[in-house]
């Protein structure tokens, strides 16, 4: 798998995480914000839309929105393989 593809996973993933809580990336912003991460709304939406972040910012993201566990079956990795 190329770069693209890996980038489009952590994309997907985050995405799937804002949509299960149904969290906007304007309602991310400020959960980043709670805890000491200040990023603009854009920014955000243009790292998450290229999939192209930190492993720092994914972990961040992540416990802002109170995620404590990310399930990736096989399924998952074979849509973006297709594409």
């Amino acid at each position: 798998m190329n770069t693209e593809k890996w980038n489009k996973i952590l994309s997907r993933v985050l995405k799937s995480e804002l949509t299960k809580r149904d969290l906007s990336y304007e309602d991310l912003r400020k959960k980043l914000a709670a805890i000491g991460v200040n990023e603009k709304t854009v920014n955000i939406n243009n790292k998450i839309g290229r999939g192209t972040f930190s492993a720092i910012f994914l972990f961040q993201c992540l416990r802002a929105i109170g995620a404590k566990t990310v399930q990736l079956d096989e399924a998952f990795f074979e849509q973006v393989e297709k594409n």
